[in-house]
């Protein structure tokens, strides 16, 4: 079929991928950083002009990376809220990231709708401070002039396709990227606009909604864009995961998500109901405990890095003499135990060795992301495989006892460009479609990601009793907090 890219335009860089459409290998790539200054606390700005990412993106395509190239797709950032006016010009910079400014906001709207359960059974998520419904409850309180100006609401990829396209009168975007807004739901694939006004006080325009294998339109030069979609679909699709199989995203909070057939209604909140690139769905639970753990304890052990964490947890055993972490150092939202603290269960005096805790702490990381795993099984999500991704999934402690205790196979990804690869294939996808070639109900076959295969083995029954013991510490600790 010829050649497709991928565009990533992520928090601080973007990333550009060209593919054989028909095999999915990298051809070539293109990258740079995003303009950005005067960051906040976190290292990253609350506002972004959007213009940023246009530069950025202009600078990976130089040098002509996308000659030749038949259609483009595009994965961006989810959450970041591009507010337009009735001429189509940000009415102010774009609100990114998980923005405390809208904390306050987001309790705001629970209450406003009656609870956590009436926002779950309307839109399959609880508003948190990231998502566009809350940042727009945040700018009508704030901000009433800019919220009042605001005639057109889009996200960051929706932005980028519609400036890609030249700005047309047609603005699109996907279910992957909607299902994340709070104001559409992935169980009835519709929008409410009842809740966009609750947010912002009254009406605008959203942009469509398309299918997965259709175009968003062709620029001038005739290039065909895809639909485009969020950053977590988009590296699911290039990671090729399908039924069966879970990702658990180790960052500094950890995230479990997989693949399933229809959106799940969860009253307490704790599951998110995105859609994903490909017409199925994709359960999220977030804890926001994971490598923030290890390097916790680290730096509590006089450690330099993870990897000399890592190594120190290799001398303790499974178990770490009975030494149990509930590692909830920032609160956690998986249990919801939003105001409390970690606890170090088991001291002994054989049990008072730096190896122990470092192994504690491993092993504690990863039965909290077991639990969120547990609450997505408890709703009859299938798991037989765990894609493991983040740098510390290549920690050997991490490696040792992720698979026993997850209670499945975990493969390791090489480091890949992912969510660009993942854009990529949508536009591989349309352009087939287009052509007559592919059929929209099934995308291109492209080569799946190359990965470690860790299999628990005969470690599984040391590790579910590992496991075993963290459930009863947390129990006892926490009594009912978990329910399933």
């Amino acid at each position: 079929m010829g050649i497709v890219a991928g565009l990533d335009s992520s928090p601080d860089f973007t990333r550009i991928v060209v593919c054989d459409a028909d095999t999915g290998a990298v051809l070539r790539q293109g990258y740079a950083p995003h303009p950005v200054e005067n960051p906040d606390g976190a290292g990253r700005p609350s506002d972004v002009d959007p213009q940023a990412w246009l530069l950025s993106l202009g600078e990976a395509a130089g040098g002509g990376l996308l000659e030749g190239v038949q259609a483009i797709g595009v994965s961006a950032q989810q959450n970041a809220l591009v507010p337009l006016d009735a001429q189509g010009n940000a009415v102010r910079p774009a609100m990114v990231g998980g923005d405390k400014r809208a904390q306050v906001a987001a309790a705001d709207l629970v209450d406003a709708l009656g609870g956590r359960e009436a926002w779950a059974q309307a839109v399959g998520c609880v508003p948190q401070a990231a998502q566009p419904v809350t940042k727009l409850r945040w700018m009508a309180r704030t901000e009433p002039e800019n919220a009042q100006r605001t005639a057109v609401v889009l996200q960051a990829h929706d932005w980028l396709v519609w400036q890609l396209l030249g700005r047309p009168v047609r603005r699109t975007t996907d279910r992957g990227g909607a299902s994340g807004t709070g104001y559409w739901s992935a169980a009835t694939g519709g929008y409410r606009p009842d809740l966009v006004e609750l947010a912002l006080g009254h009406q605008v325009m959203l942009p469509e909604v398309i299918g997965p294998a259709e175009a968003a339109g062709t620029t001038p030069e005739g290039l065909l864009i895809s639909a485009g979609t969020g950053e977590t679909m988009a590296a699911a699709f290039g990671l090729g995961i399908g039924l069966g199989d879970a990702v658990v995203s180790l960052g500094a909070s950890g995230s479990v998500m997989a693949v399933h057939p229809e959106a799940l209604h969860d009253r307490s909140g704790m599951i998110t109901a995105l859609a994903d690139a490909t017409g199925m769905h994709l359960p999220v639970v977030t804890t926001l405990n994971a490598v923030r753990t290890l390097r916790g304890t680290a730096e509590l052990l006089g450690l330099p890095d993870l990897e000399s964490l890592s190594d120190l947890a290799m001398k303790s055993t499974p178990g770490a003499h009975g030494l149990v972490l509930l590692p909830y150092l920032e609160g956690e939202r998986t249990p919801s135990l939003p105001h409390t603290a970690g606890t170090l269960a088991g001291l002994r005096r054989e049990s008072m060795k730096p190896e122990h805790l470092a192994r504690a702490a491993f092993e504690g990381m990863l039965c909290g992301l077991a639990d969120a795993l547990d609450v997505l099984r408890g709703r009859g999500v299938d798991v037989r495989r765990v894609f493991l991704l983040g740098p510390a999934a290549e920690l050997p402690a991490v490696q040792a006892a992720a698979p026993s205790l997850f209670g499945a196979q975990v493969m390791v990804p090489q480091p890949a460009d992912y969510a660009a690869i993942g854009a990529a294939r949508q536009a591989s996808w349309a352009l087939g479609v287009s052509q007559g070639t592919l059929d929209p109900r099934t995308p291109p076959v492209w080569q799946g990601a190359a990965a470690q295969v860790l299999d628990p083995g005969e470690e599984l029954a040391v590790g579910q009793a590992v496991r075993q013991q963290f459930v009863s510490v947390r129990e006892q600790t926490h009594p009912g907090a978990f329910r399933l």
